[in-house]
Formats: C-alpha cells, structure tokens, sequence
C-alpha cells in the first residue's frame, strides 16, 4: 500500500464504508481517537456513487480527504450479480470429453423430491463450450499432449465466440498446470481486452465441477467486478481522497481494489464478512468467548456462530446451487430482514419473506412508492420504531404503515395492531430458527453465548431474541447500524492457497507437505509485504484436509506450524476431530491426507479506540420522551425512550425500554435490564441474573 504524504502534527485517518441495499455506511477513526460516522443512501444503479457521496459526507463533518491513510471496503457487487444473474457472457475451454460438466454437475439436483425441478443455470451456453485434446492421468503423467496447433485451434475457437471472459479449466489440471498456461498465455496474447482465467490459478483443488464452477464463476465476475473497482476508485479520487485502497473479501480478509478482479469469486461474502471480524474484536474487548452474531438488513439476516473468539471458516460455498471452492467465513442466511415483505399464501396463511421491498421502493412507511406490508412497518405500527429514527433524509409514516399491514390484517381478520404483532411473531421465529441452526443443529446450547445483534434492524429484536432462546447476554455494540464498516478494518489483508495432494499419511509423505507449506507460505508473505504491509504484521496459519481412507469427503484440521513434530501430530488431530464431530473416530484406520491450506494475514495498524469518558449527569437527562408501544407478547405499554448518546458508561436502565441513535433502535422487553459497558456497548440481561 502506498503511503500518504503529511506533516508530523497532522493525525491520520482510516476509513471504512459498507455499502448495503438500503444505506451506505462509513466511519472514520483519527490517531488521536476522534471518530466520524456517516449513513448515506446507497445508490443501487451504481455503488460508486454512493462510495464517493458516504467520503463527501465524512469531508462535511470535518475529516480532511488528504490525511486519510487507508480506505477499507466492503461490497454485495458481487453477490448481486450471481443473484440477479447480472454477469458476463463466458467461453469454457476444458478437456475433450468433459464439456458437459457444467450440465451434469455433480449428478444431482437440489430439489429430489420435486415434481416440477428447475434445471441449475449452466453459467456457460453449450455452444461456449470450447473442448481441447489434451488429458492428464489422475497421478498428474501426461496421457495426451497438447501441440501448438491444438493451442491455435482453441484460440481461433474462442475468438470467434464473442464473450465477455474466458475460463480454462482441464482435467487433473491441479496436479500439473502446463498446459493451462499454454493455453492462457495463448489466450491473453491473441486477446489482450478478455480477462482470462485457470482454475490452476484460483482452485488448485480436486472434484471437477466445483474447480470448473469457481473458474466460471470468477470469470464471469471479474468484468463486473474490475469495472466496479474502476469506477470506485475514479469516484473517490474525485473527492480528493488518494489513500490505498482495499475491498473486503470472503475470507475476512481484505484485498486492495487493483487486485481484486483477479479472484473475483473471492468477494461473494464480501459485506458480511466485515461484521465477523468486527465481532471477534468486539468479544475480546469483553472477555466474551463464545458469541453469536445477528447482522439484520434490510433484505436479509447474516448469523455466525463463533467459539474462542476465533472466526469459523468454511471452504467452500454454495453459490445459485453452484459449488464455489473459496475460504469463506462460516455464515448462515436468512431471507429476513426489515425490508420482508408480509403476505398470505393461497391458503391463506401468513408468510413473511424471502421477499423484500429493498431499497426502492422499500417499506410503505418510507413514502417511496412502497406498499406492501414489511417487518418495518410492523414496528412502525406498534411504536418500537417512531417517526424520524432512521438515517439519511427517511421520514417514516404511520399512517402508510398502517394501511400496508391492513391488507394482510382484513386477510386474516385481524386488526392492524394484530396482524402487526403477527408480523413480527413469524419474522422473529425466522431468527430463532436461524440462531438454532448454527448452534442446537451443532450440538451447541445457546444458553452458553452472548448474541451481538447489529445492522439497522438487529437491535430492534434483541430484548426478544434474549427472551425466547434463553441466551446468556445480548450485547448490542455501540454503533449497531455501522458496525461491519467498523468491523473491515480490523480483519486486515488475507491471502489464501490450497493444493490437493491426496496421500496417505506416513513418514514419506512428511517432506512433501512441508516443502509445499514452506513454498506457499513465503509466496504469501511476499505479496502482503509487495501489497505494503511490514513482515512483522503478517502472520501466517496452515491446515489440512483429511479422512479417512476410502471415505468420500474429509474434515479440516488446523495445524500450530508445519515443522516435524506439528506434522505427526496430523492423525491424532484428525482422529480428535472426528469423534467431536460424529462421537467415534477409528485410531486404527489409516488417514489420507486431501488439500493442504495456508491463510496469510497481514494486519493494520488502526487508531487506539477512546478511553471511557465517566461523565457526569443523570439518567434522567438521557430520556427524550414517553410513548406507548407494543412489544409483541406484552401488551401496549408507555414506556421511556433514551437517546443513546446522552447515556453514560455505567447508566443501567430497567425495561421495558426503547434506545434510539442515528442507526438503530434498540428495544427491551418488561424484565430485562441493560448496562452501558466499556466502549459505550449495551449489555442486556434478564433482571434475575444481572
């Protein structure tokens, strides 16, 4: 990363800004502990816009762009175009005989059971389907040559296909990659405007159609995604501001914005992500081991379980019912967010979600042009969200509320105070569900953790989320709506690398597995110090997959090092591992070493959070007003509202309860009591064991 020019007296600033469906959310932090925050509306059409608007926004407030010195982002560019389908058109180049790999997958379908099946998207037409004679036996020996003019051949092919970006992916091409690269060298030259990519290059991993799905899928992500990083870049700059720029990725790693097309695939989780390393950080700051976190949006809700304050991997994904072979943060989503849409089925049943009003026209209560019901206009109708809570220039409107959810009320015969309840009962057993899945259906009790709910409509649900699963604590952070733009700075840059190697393990295979985590590890190492980080910040960790031998798929274990010693101990920690998992493991049973894995972080040096101010005052001065509420299960009740920036570390209020601030609403139910802790956090507890 480049560094900054500016004289010694002059503080300097990071900058981290989420851009979501709904807002665009940015903080900047000063060395001197000052901290700016902004919510601006986001600009679907274009991202960029709304990029450049959250820096204008900051600058407004007094931030000077020339002494910022790192700008972190976190984008949904990606997964909005696998979403939507917004991607480019892609030529395939793969091995004779396996064209059709995109078709019939891993020959099976995501609904068995289903009369009427809607066939995957193939991602690439079968026309553009570019087969080549070459072929590897599975040991890596070369079966098949590939000659000069069987590369010309594929070339002349491809050329006349007129496609956005091209992926070459050849049988067993993980063991040996020489002919990819002759084919893309050939490529790259013959069309210089295409980006070109080798599933060598971004998944050196066995099975076939997932190593070829990730290819397709960063191909065709990456015009997409270099054109958004273009466009952002240009947009910032014109705002004065000339820091380094990073985009946040899968991993819980950032990449810097030049580089990050080139694993485009890498980005799917890009936003979410953030919000996890920001909780990592937030539990360590209070000694909390076990969390959950609850990222609640305006289109859905992210939950991650995390165990010993480190951050949950998973090594692939599943992208349209597509396997991606990308390191990702453990998340599991939800179709249920503020903007959910409300309706009655044809029996006529209430359902809430996966639908949603989005940001345009979005809940009815915005005067956008929206009308149908959401869980928005739920709590605007029962008072946990008043009028003049929201960011930006959003007015919301009881009346428009009203009439939204009346249509589902004359439905179901319930009034409109009802059928709002109603709402939120199903929107609310949705995240009951979700939290259950990632820690009961893992053999977790949730009683054991403490739930960080944030995003603009988490803390809303935090009093009831704590009260129907029995949780330990709720803490709700200090910005809620802001707190995975405040989280995309603390993850730092991440590299990874894997490579399939598939040997049992013995004392021959040793030296091999140590030369490759020796070979991949200072490969790392250079391109985070290259990319501008210090040696010293990068630390690096390495795993393995294993099995058993003869089974079909393999557990992940993590290694403290890759010398001698730490590299014997891979049977025992397999064995471990898999009688946690499944209760039994085989000692006895010889273990087949699969992919071997390292991750590269290279940290940043952020400003020091601020000290807690005990100032002085009374609670009393905190209460804006008295309104009469409903919280579902309770009743109407008058209840006191606080403006969270006028309590004070160490303030208890007693619910219930409402907490207002510029980016989100918290609401405590009747028995529940919450603390101001350190960092200006809310804990929320059941009076009996605070």
């Amino acid at each position: 990363m480049a560094q900054v020019n500016r004289t010694e007296h002059q503080p300097h600033w990071t900058v981290s800004i989420d851009a979501g469906g709904t807002f665009t959310d940015a903080v900047a932090r000063a060395d001197d502990s000052r901290v700016l925050v902004a919510k601006v509306a986001s600009t679907p059409d274009d991202p960029s816009r709304g990029l450049a608007n959250a820096v204008a926004a900051l600058a407004a407030q007094g931030m000077p762009v020339g002494d910022v010195s790192l700008l972190c982002h976190g984008t949904t560019v990606a997964t909005n175009a696998i979403l939507t389908g917004n991607l480019a058109k892609v030529g395939l180049v793969t091995t004779r005989g396996f064209r059709d790999v995109m078709g019939y997958r891993q020959s099976s379908r995501p609904g068995v059971y289903s009369l009427t099946p809607e066939r995957p998207d193939d991602l690439v037409e079968r026309y553009a389907r570019i087969e080549v004679d070459e072929r590897l036996t599975s040991t890596g020996e070369v079966l098949v040559a590939l000659d000069k003019a069987e590369v010309d051949r594929v070339v002349a092919e491809v050329a006349a296909l007129d496609v956005e970006a091209i992926a070459v992916s050849l049988l067993f091409s993980y063991l040996d990659d020489t002919h990819e690269r002759q084919l893309g060298a050939a490529l790259r030259h013959a069309l210089p405007g295409t980006p070109v990519t080798l599933s060598s290059e971004v998944a050196r991993e066995f099975r076939e159609y997932p190593r070829t799905a990730t290819a397709v899928i960063n191909a065709a992500l990456r015009p997409v995604i270099g054109g958004y990083t273009r466009r952002a870049a240009d947009a910032v700059a014109a705002t004065g501001l000339q820091a380094p720029f990073l985009v946040m990725q899968s991993n819980g790693g950032s990449v810097p914005a030049g580089r990050a097309d080139e694993h485009a695939h890498r980005l799917v989780l890009s936003g979410p992500a953030g919000g996890v390393a920001g909780l990592v950080a937030t539990a360590a700051q209070h000694g909390l081991d076990n969390v959950i976190s609850l990222d609640m949006g305006g289109t859905s809700t992210d939950v991650c379980l995390v165990r010993g304050q480190r951050i949950p991997f998973t090594t692939s994904q599943e992208v349209r019912d597509h396997v991606l072979l990308s390191p990702a943060v453990d998340i599991h989503t939800i179709g249920a967010g503020g903007g959910s849409v409300a309706w009655t089925d044809q029996t006529g049943r209430l359902r809430v979600g996966p639908q949603s009003a989005r940001a345009v026209p979005g809940p009815a209560c915005y005067l956008r042009g929206g009308t149908e019901p959401t869980i928005t206009d739920a709590h605007v109708v029962l008072g946990t969200l008043g009028t003049g809570e929201l960011a930006g220039d959003l007015v919301l409107d009881r009346p428009a509320a009203a009439a939204a959810v009346d249509r589902v009320g004359a439905v179901l015969g319930m009034s409109t105070e009802d059928a709002a309840e109603a709402i939120l009962a199903i929107g609310l057993a949705h995240m009951v569900r979700a939290v259950r899945k990632v820690s009961v259906e893992r053999g977790l009790d949730p009683r054991e953790f403490t739930l960080v709910p944030f995003g603009g409509a988490g803390p809303l649900h935090a009093g009831l989320l704590l009260r129907h699963l029995g949780l330990r604590s709720v803490l709700v952070p200090s910005r809620p709506g802001l707190f995975s733009a405040d989280g995309l700075l603390v993850a730092g840059l991440r590299l990874d690398h894997s490579q399939t190697v598939l040997t049992p393990f013995g004392p021959d295979a040793v030296p091999g597995i140590a030369g490759w985590f020796g070979d991949a590890a200072r490969t790392a190492i250079k391109q985070i110090v290259d990319d501008g980080v210090p040696a010293a910040d990068v630390t690096v960790s390495g795993s393995v997959d294993c099995r058993y031998l003869g089974q079909g798929y393999e557990l992940n274990v993590a290694l403290d090092d890759w010398d001698d010693v730490a590299l014997q101990s891979i049977p025992s920690r397999f064995h471990a591992a898999h009688e946690q998992l499944y209760g039994h493991a085989n000692r006895d049973e010889p273990v087949e070493v699969v992919t071997l894995r390292i991750a590269a972080v290279g940290a940043h040096r952020g400003p020091e959070p601020a000290a807690d101010e005990h100032r002085g005052g009374e609670l009393g001065d905190a209460v804006l007003a008295r309104r009469t509420v409903r919280i579902p299960g309770f009743g109407a009740e008058e209840v006191p509202v606080y403006q969270r920036s006028l309590l004070r570390f160490g303030d208890v209020l007693d619910g219930p309860a409402i907490v207002v601030q510029m980016d989100s609403t918290t609401v405590l139910c009747a028995g529940q009591r919450a603390e101001v802790a350190a960092g200006g956090d809310l804990l929320i507890t059941e009076s009996e064991l605070a």
